[in-house]
């Protein structure tokens, strides 16, 4: 007849048990997510949780850019210059500084002949040197296109500037000669002249005005070629220095087929000197 076990033989059956099947449990073999063989349950893949390697994602292939294209300019483009976004002096401020030089020159400006000089000098370089409040380019945008097939050389010559070296701020003054082959069309007589105006009221050298000329009229124009030669007379070397009065320094500029073509040059200095 069977005998019905205690609860505490009942236990230690159970736990016997649960022994047993843990180890046989653990005796087994699960791969590892890196792939390496381990046992019992520790090293048993989860495949619901994150693996230790993330799955790499290839990086976007960037859009190509297109390189924007920058003609390169010549220093004397820079036909504003930075200096002209500084602030500037107030009024005061410049007639003070011309009371300052007047008595370093050893005068004295309380006396009657200089008591109002230098508020004119301040007016005065306001016109002396008005070119740095102008803009060249704007100048040369009216274009006129309507000119029956006109392509040969158009010359402007004898245009009288007056300007001021900028070494010493005293003045030289001469006489300037532009000469372009229109493509597009021709711009008005005078707006060369205004360009003229424009770099030589401004402290200058003659060799970077004569730069400036034509460079703002070929970037403007975009004409087959540009001619532009200043003659002038400087009193830094007549009145000072050497003080050799009445001598005249010439200086050019040749782009496009004025450049490229010597007979468009003789062709050009002979226009300028002819004037029979």
């Amino acid at each position: 007849m069977y005998a019905k076990p205690d609860s505490t033989t009942m236990t230690a059956r159970v736990a016997r048990a649960g022994d047993a099947m843990d180890a046989a449990l653990k005796s087994l073999s699960y791969p590892t997510a890196d792939g390496d063989a381990a046992r019992g349950l520790n090293g048993m893949r989860n495949d619901n949780a994150p693996v230790s390697a993330p799955i790499p994602v290839p990086a976007p292939t960037p859009l190509p850019v297109r390189p924007v294209e920058v003609a390169p300019q010549p220093a004397s483009a820079q036909r504003v210059p930075d200096a002209i976004g500084m602030a500037r002096p107030s009024r005061e401020e410049a007639e003070a500084a011309v009371r300052t030089l007047l008595r370093w020159a050893g005068d004295d400006p309380n006396r009657e002949g200089l008591i109002d000089t230098p508020a004119r000098v301040v007016k005065a370089y306001g016109q002396l040197f008005g070119g740095y409040s102008q803009d060249a380019d704007a100048l040369l945008e009216r274009v006129f296109e309507e000119v029956e097939g006109y392509s040969d050389v158009v010359l402007v010559r004898d245009i009288p500037f007056y300007s001021h070296c900028e070494h010493h701020m005293v003045p030289f003054m001469g006489l300037a000669h532009i000469a372009y082959y229109p493509t597009k069309g021709v711009v008005g007589l005078s707006k060369l002249a205004r360009v003229v105006d424009t770099f030589a009221r401004r402290l200058q050298t003659q060799e970077t005005m004569t730069a400036q000329i034509a460079d703002v009229i070929e970037s403007i124009l975009k004409p087959r070629g540009v001619a532009v030669m200043v003659e002038a007379e400087h009193l830094c070397m007549a009145m000072r220095g050497v003080q050799k009065a009445g001598v005249s320094t010439i200086t050019t500029q040749f782009k496009g087929v004025f450049k490229d073509d010597a007979n468009e040059q003789v062709r050009f200095l002979t226009l300028v000197r002819n004037k029979g």
